[in-house]
């Protein structure tokens, strides 16, 4: 897959069919209808569009195929879903209804085989794994927890990360807990770590709290995806609700300064 620029990406969550926003992975706040957020996503015209839905993987659900059907309908822009993906046939369910990549978490560490299965099926490119992190207390070391931060399972982020790339994924998504709605930067350490074990594109999410955050990032890893919630659906210190994303031209002058 050939990528030659840095990707903004808004991050939307959803939790009882509504938008929310979380800290730390905790706390989720209604921030409004998702649908309502796609269509002005694509008026400002955004590189792509994660979506995750938070209920799904902890309550054991099906992904909500309507709700996906009609998210696809309305986005004019690359459109990756993720939350309670466990079958190849689930998979393939979703991509007919128009979505570009599907994200997995909770499977890809429950079963190795199915990053493999649906690549075979659908191809690598479209195949996203999101690897949700948190440091340890002490020491400088990672763990990969699942079910939205509920179960930590031991697991080192970054022997998993090459062991993705192996089973055929195509891009990860680095996912900080303790970073998550904080606001205040990415985790750029361990960012860095896994960027040099794999070769795969590498999407960060969790602590953008602006525009100069995702510059840092890029001037740090270049070709990189840059993946923000709150970011782009709060304005100002008191967090009003407002959806937001650089205009083309701040887009292109914050990859300018940053992208060597």
């Amino acid at each position: 897959m050939i990528m030659l620029h840095p990707r903004i990406i808004p991050t939307l969550l959803i939790h009882n069919k509504g938008l929310v926003k979380t800290v730390k992975f905790k706390d989720a706040k209604y921030v409004g209808d998702p649908i309502n957020a796609v269509k002005i996503f694509n008026e400002k015209e955004v590189d792509e569009i994660i979506v995750v839905d938070i209920d799904a993987s902890t309550k054991g659900c099906e992904p909500d195929f309507k709700l996906i059907e009609n998210l696809a309908f309305e986005c004019r822009m690359p459109l990756c879903y993720g939350g309670g993906i466990k079958t190849v046939d689930q998979a393939q369910k979703i991509f007919s209804l128009g979505v570009e990549k599907i994200a997995l978490s909770s499977a890809a560490i429950d079963n190795l085989s199915i990053i493999s299965a649906i690549a075979e099926r659908v191809g690598n490119q479209s195949v996203v794994v999101v690897i949700d992190i948190r440091k340890r207390k002490f020491g400088n070391r990672y763990d990969i927890f699942k079910h939205n931060g509920t179960i930590n399972t031991k697991i080192n982020p970054i022997e998993f990360a090459i062991e993705m790339e192996k089973q055929g994924a195509g891009e990860l998504v680095v996912n900080s807990i303790d970073n998550d709605g904080i606001m205040q930067g990415y985790d750029l350490n361990i960012i860095q770590k896994i960027r040099e074990v794999i070769s795969i594109p590498l999407t960060a999410m969790g602590g953008a709290g602006s525009l100069d955050d995702i510059g840092e990032l890029i001037k740090q890893h270049g070709i990189i995806g840059a993946a923000a919630g709150s970011l782009f659906v709060f304005k100002g210190k008191y967090r009003a609700v407002l959806i937001n994303y650089p205009s083309p031209a701040q887009k292109d002058e914050l990859i300018a300064s940053h992208f060597h």
